[in-house]
């Protein structure tokens, strides 16, 4: 027995000896950092934005879309921009110039869409636009504005592609010459007579969009826009009647919407998303969601029942001049364009003493020319332009008259033009203004906006050949004088002519964001949020809608 439980006992040890511990388990791995792909859009493709879950769920790159005007954008590409991709309707001026050409990396074109001019359909009816056979050109679009037949809603030439497009357009197909076409070439006429007929400025078309649903029929007949946007408003059911689609015999600018690479070191995550994008599910969806073409041809035949036969169009050339470009910019701010006439109503009360104050004396700098971007080049002061301080605190003050005189006569062609010493002396006028504003008292905000509408109305009366509007900048609620429902009683009471004078609201500080939202949406205006972007910014931003 003793024998046996040694033995026993021997072979428990020795199998002992020969067990392998298992190993403890490895610690799970940390999930990989998500990769983002930051990227700097125009503003007219904030309907892509729903993809970007898409996007993500099949590449594995996260898509951050932070979106601009068209001029803004091209300035932030230009000046070094941290985005890591761009994306664009057009980078045909972006890419004009060597600048340009070193910022962009790789480019792929994602979808298209025609410029085209949408004419209510009872009208395009009336002048025979409508039949099968109708060739209508440019030239045909020009004499329509300038015989009053076509009064247009059209994105500001200055800051937005597809303004900037429509009167290249113009230019080029009365210039005749192709992309040979430069500065000197440019019809000057034809500019003039195209923009008889525009009678809704905005800078993107989601605002253009909305003032023309209201006045269609009365201040406005027709919108001119990429095709994706006409479509869209067509199918709205918002309009008082759909639109008629005309594509100019002699060609049109087509978006092409390249998506750009900018930052080489994302390049693998940036062919990815690229990838994704001109695969089918992507093209149909971008299709079927925002009226935009597929770039291959069975495709398209895919959603055919969506959009139009495109049928055969030429695609107007686009000069390599950047003179040209340039040139046409600076003429149309300040020569071609219905001089400005605006009131800015300034708050001056207490609460905007220290660093509100420096901030607002800054934005007005930026305006009267301290910015020497291309952003700032394009909101100065322009020629011909009227501007009233209209300071505020308990009551309204006087207003305060700055004249920009113009520049100097051109005959031919389109070219920049330095300020003249009077237009410095002016401009130095309005920052010494600006300079010497004091801050005290408590905020009369809606009795300073009701006297700069009468302000204005009694201008138009004198000088009816202006584009009036009025700028109203609060840090605080309305303390003083009338309230928001007493302005608008008052506001009704006004002739009917202060329909065409937008407010522009800049909201910041405790401003009251409802009461303004409610005020814009009356006056046909716009409310400015200041609070998260410097308010020089937000003041150059309104420009592009005066």
């Amino acid at each position: 027995m003793k024998r046996r439980l040694a033995l026993l006992v021997l072979a428990l040890t020795l199998a002992a000896c020969g067990k392998r511990e298992e190993p403890a388990a490895a610690p799970s791995a940390p999930p990989a950092p998500k990769t983002t792909l930051n990227v700097l859009a125009t503003s007219d493709l904030k309907d892509i934005e729903p993809l970007a879950a898409q996007i993500e769920a099949a590449t594995g790159v996260a898509v951050k879309f932070r979106f601009g005007g068209t001029m803004e954008s091209t300035q932030e590409v230009l000046s070094g921009s941290q985005a890591d991709a761009a994306w664009f309707a057009n980078a045909k001026y972006l890419l004009s110039d060597a600048a340009g050409q070193g910022r962009v990396k790789l480019q792929e074109k994602i979808m298209l869409s025609p410029m085209a001019v949408g004419v209510s359909e009872s009208d395009a009816a009336r002048y025979g636009w409508n039949k099968p056979d109708a060739k209508l050109t440019w030239a045909d679009i020009t004499k329509a504005a300038k015989r009053g037949e076509l009064r247009y809603a059209l994105s500001n030439p200055a800051t937005s592609n597809q303004g900037f497009m429509a009167l290249l357009g113009v230019v080029a197909a009365a210039g005749g010459k192709g992309e040979a076409l430069t500065a000197a070439d440019v019809d000057r006429q034809a500019i003039s007579d195209f923009l008889t007929g525009y009678k809704i400025v905005g800078d993107n078309s989601t605002y253009l969009a909305e003032q023309f649903t209201k006045l269609q029929g009365t201040r406005a007949n027709a919108f001119i826009n990429y095709e994706s946007w006409l479509l869209t408003l067509n199918a709205s059911g918002k309009l008082r009647e759909k639109l008629h689609l005309i594509y100019p015999f002699e060609g049109v600018t087509t978006a092409d919407y390249p998506f750009m690479l900018l930052n080489d070191a994302r390049r693998a995550d940036y062919q990815k998303v690229v990838e994704y994008l001109k695969g089918d599910a992507a093209q149909l969806w971008l299709a079927r969601q925002t009226l935009r073409r597929p770039m291959k041809a069975e495709l398209a035949a895919q959603v055919a029942d969506i959009l139009p036969p495109r049928g055969f169009q030429v695609e107007l050339p686009f000069s390599p001049d950047r003179q040209l470009a340039d040139g046409l910019i600076d003429a149309y701010l300040n020569e071609f364009r219905k001089p400005i006439a605006s009131t800015f109503v300034l708050d001056t009360s207490g609460s905007m003493q220290g660093q509100r104050r420096e901030q607002l004396v800054e934005a007005i700098h930026y305006l009267a020319g301290a910015d020497v971007s291309l952003t700032g080049r394009v909101a100065k002061l322009t020629n011909r332009e009227k501007l009233w301080f209209l300071p505020f605190s308990d009551r309204p003050r006087e207003p305060v008259l700055f004249e920009i005189p113009s520049g100097s006569p051109v005959r031919k062609g389109v070219a920049p033009q330095a300020d003249t010493d009077a237009k410095k002396a002016e401009l130095q006028r309005v920052r010494d203004a600006a300079d010497n504003l004091r801050m005290a008292g408590g905020t009369a905000l809606y009795d300073a906006v009701l006297a700069a509408l009468n302000h204005m109305l009694e201008q138009r009366k004198l000088k009816p050949d202006y584009q009036y509007s009025v700028v109203a900048f609060t840090d605080g609620k309305n303390t003083v004088g009338r309230n928001l429902d007493a302005f608008k009683q008052a506001y009704e009471q006004l002739p009917e002519d202060v329909r065409g004078i937008p407010v522009f609201m800049v909201l910041y500080g405790d401003a009251a964001e409802g009461d303004l939202k409610q005020l814009v949406s009356i006056t046909g205006g716009k409310v400015f949020d200041a609070r998260k972007t410097p308010l020089y910014a937000v003041f150059k931003d309104i420009r592009s809608y005066q």
